[in-house]
């Protein structure tokens, strides 16, 4: 009786099937977990904590601009909480970030170059976000036709942690006058300076911030004000030091406050906003937030009118700051 055939052949294939098999199923991991990391979730989940970002008083356009950008960021990184710092400004944001309080934060880059703390080298950007205009704001009534003319008044110059402050102290300089001897300095901000001069309890405020801000419109709206000029002193501003070099020449247009009672175009001042960060923050999620940035910019500009500035060709231009190793990957990614 002859035996069935053997089947050599089949049984001595098996260990190579084995291993093609388990090299496709490698294939499929890794292309499975690769789809996974280019996911918002994937991506989302790469810190599974808290995002703070330090914004800036009541009213101001930090405060309103960091309401708006955090459902964005909430949708952006899924599994991360977004917390929002209030703060006095610039000056006190770029601690927050600086000592790691905060993780993301706006900032002037004229207060970004004052700032020298022991975290200076670990600074960096997000994107140039927009320009804010120096305004001095005084009754409509007032006689003040410059910086010049606030010797022995009583003058908002915003809170010692922000930016305005910073600002208004050097435009005093510039037009001669020392701000602790020659005005009645008080530490208002754009949350209670309107409030203060519309009750008499100030003769004038500055406010740096981008056009228009809304608590000054509300004021324009209520109580009648004027901007007054502040491009004669350009000049003396950028003789004052290296931080100063980032101030230039502006004009306020005419419908900039369409309320006020002498409206008109007025010469000023202005400096660029940037969103920093540092290096120690994961460069995947300062990607993913760069990306937020931009692609909200047309829904937040809607309220936020300044944000209608963010660009993505000028959004990399963030002098005194080198941009972020996540940040730089983002425009990388999307240069034509």
């Amino acid at each position: 009786m002859d035996l069935p055939p053997t089947r050599p052949l089949a049984g001595g294939h098996r260990p190579a099937r084995r291993r093609a098999a388990w090299a496709l199923a490698a294939v499929v991991v890794a292309l499975a977990t690769l789809v996974w990391w280019l996911s918002p979730m994937g991506r989302g989940s790469l810190r599974h904590g808290t995002v703070t970002v330090a914004t800036g008083v009541p009213t101001g356009v930090y405060d309103l601009y960091g309401k708006l950008l955090a459902p964005v960021l909430r949708a952006d990184l899924p599994g991360d909480r977004v917390r929002l710092l209030s703060s006095q400004g610039s000056v006190q944001n770029i601690d927050y970030v600086a000592s790691g309080r905060a993780d993301f934060t706006f900032a002037q880059a004229d207060a970004v170059a004052d700032y020298h703390g022991p975290a200076r080298s670990r600074l960096r950007a997000v994107a140039r976000l927009y320009d804010d205009y120096a305004q001095l704001i005084v009754p409509a009534g007032s006689g003040v036709t410059s910086a010049r003319g606030l010797r022995g008044l009583r003058v908002g110059l915003g809170q010692s942690g922000s930016g305005v402050n910073l600002i208004a102290r050097r435009i005093l300089t510039a037009a001669g006058l020392d701000p602790d001897r020659d005005i009645t300095a008080v530490p208002a901000g754009i949350d209670t300076a309107p409030g203060m001069l519309r009750s008499g309890r100030l003769d004038a405020f500055f406010w740096s911030g981008g056009l228009p801000t809304g608590a000054v419109q509300t004021l324009s709206e209520h109580f009648p004000v004027k901007l007054v000029q502040l491009g004669d002193l350009i000049g003396p501003l950028n003789a004052l030091g290296a931080a100063a070099r980032y101030y230039r020449s502006a004009v306020m247009p005419s419908d900039a406050y369409p309320d006020m009672r002498d409206s008109r175009a007025v010469p000023t001042i202005a400096v660029a906003n940037l969103l920093i960060t540092t290096d120690h923050e994961d460069p995947a999620v300062v990607q993913r937030v760069t990306q937020a940035v931009i692609d909200s910019r047309d829904r937040i500009g809607a309220v936020v009118h300044p944000a209608q500035q963010v660009d993505l060709r000028t959004a990399i231009y963030t002098d005194p700051l080198p941009l972020d190793e996540g940040a730089r990957r983002y425009y990388l990614s999307v240069k034509p």
